[in-house]
């Protein structure tokens, strides 16, 4: 059971940032950029519009946790996985990256260096069209070449 169990919490993890990186580049990117642009804008705000995303992806987590809670199935952990992912997302894009808040100071090794220096690559381009590096974890090795740097 409890094997099964993290393994789906690392499925609903893992899907999360795949699909993430699809919904990211063609529909963010895409049909959705005009609520995604808050977030290329630069904002003084603390929210965005392009925080109603974040909020959909919460509630698809909480509809699967409810709808696996009674039997603790595989609804349950995926719900969970996406739940981490948020989570880390959170800590990784809204305070690390953004500093949206001043909870963490921004970490210096090869691995974060990497993500920061592609997200960084992402808002180079502001643009619906031309922009790169859709992951938040999954991302283009060269960035942590630059990394290393």
């Amino acid at each position: 059971m409890m094997v099964n169990a993290i393994l789906f919490v690392v499925i609903g993890f893992l899907l999360m940032e795949l699909s993430g990186w699809f919904i990211h580049k063609f529909l963010m990117h895409g049909l959705l950029w005009r609520i995604h642009k808050t977030h290329h804008e630069h904002s003084k705000g603390f929210l965005e519009l392009n925080d109603v995303f974040s909020i959909l992806f919460g509630g698809v987590s909480v509809l699967l946790m409810w709808k696996g809670f009674g039997s603790l199935d595989y609804r349950f952990w995926l719900g969970v996985g996406i739940s981490v992912y948020g989570l880390c997302y959170f800590l990784l894009h809204d305070v690390l990256i953004h500093r949206r808040s001043k909870w963490l100071k921004r970490p210096k090794n090869v691995f974060f260096s990497g993500i920061f220096k592609a997200h960084q690559a992402h808002h180079a381009n502001n643009q619906k069209k031309g922009a790169e590096a859709f992951g938040l974890f999954i991302v283009p090795k060269k960035y942590f070449k630059e990394g290393k740097k």
